[in-house]
């Protein structure tokens, strides 16, 4: 089983008035980068939030968004300062003495001067929040991991087909190859008979020719390599877990055995092959990056 690093999931929890909604999205990486938004006071959470992601997930650029409602109707309490109202009735006190100002002032007065009673948030219970809040994560992540699974079975499928055809490539250079030697024999024989026409044709030199062209042109070495590259790759994907890194590696050897290939190649049916199977390698290449 593999996945992909593209992935989306989110879930909603209402408890005991305290309502929590997760959501995940991620995209391609080289590593694991969590970016978190949430509410400042649920911050203390940041450490715990992290290493539970972390058990579902290696790779991927993940944007974590979570939000927080508190319904409940002590939420808030009303706070009354004593000393505040105090030093504004001395200073009111000390106005109407220097002044000889009536003191009219009323509780009811002295009650709407800042500061005198504030709203002040209660403390909340952090481990019945954690609960919570650690429901909410585990079901987006859920979910995450399983869409990202699914995206992962479509890209292992698209893959295994990609890493067919180029086998058919391989196939065709292999078969190919001494096909071109025995046409550079013919092409030499009839040169030779050419411009020697009245001579006898030496073997041996023919021989000797053929073989360094062969030399030359040989990709026994980069076939075997290519194929066993290839299915490596297949075996690895049918392997799963965190694969990526890997596969990405034996992209690039693959790449090196068919521009090895392709640089040695006089025969143009090799050539336009060579292309092809650069091609669906760089199609494979672009596939494995969305692979966790």
């Amino acid at each position: 089983m593999i996945k992909s690093m593209t992935g989306f999931g989110r879930c909603e929890i209402l408890e005991n008035n305290h309502k929590f909604t997760v959501e995940l999205k991620s995209v391609n990486h080289r590593y694991l980068d969590i970016n978190i938004k949430m509410p400042k006071k649920l911050g203390f959470f940041e450490s715990a939030i992290r290493s539970l992601l972390k058990e579902y997930m290696q790779r991927g650029k993940v944007d974590v968004f979570i939000s927080y409602e508190d319904d409940t109707e002590e939420n808030f309490a009303l706070k009354y300062n004593k000393e505040i109202a105090a030093a504004y009735l001395t200073y009111l006190n000390q106005m109407a003495d220097a002044f000889g100002l009536e003191n009219d002032i009323r509780v009811s007065t002295l009650s709407r001067y800042p500061e005198v009673f504030t709203m002040e948030e209660q403390s909340v219970d952090e481990k019945e929040l954690w609960t919570i809040l650690e429901k909410a994560l585990r079901g987006a992540c859920v979910q995450f991991v399983d869409s990202r699974i699914a995206e992962g079975e479509r890209l292992a499928a698209d893959l295994t087909d990609k890493l067919n055809t180029m086998l058919g490539y391989v196939d065709f250079i292999e078969e190919r190859s001494p096909i071109i030697i025995a046409e550079y024999r013919k092409r030499l024989e009839e040169k030779v008979l050419e411009l020697f026409a009245d001579r006898q044709i030496d073997e041996s030199r023919i021989v000797t020719e053929v073989t360094i062209f062969a030399d030359k042109i040989c990709v026994d070495e980069e076939i075997v390599r290519l194929r066993s590259h290839v299915e490596s790759t297949k075996s690895t994907l049918a392997e799963g877990g965190s694969i990526g890194r890997k596969l990405d590696f034996i992209a690039q050897e693959m790449n090196r055995e068919a521009n090895t290939i392709l640089s040695k190649t006089t025969d143009l049916a090799v050539s336009d092959v060579g292309i092809n199977l650069k091609t669906d390698i760089e199609k494979v290449r672009e596939q494995i990056q969305n692979i966790e």
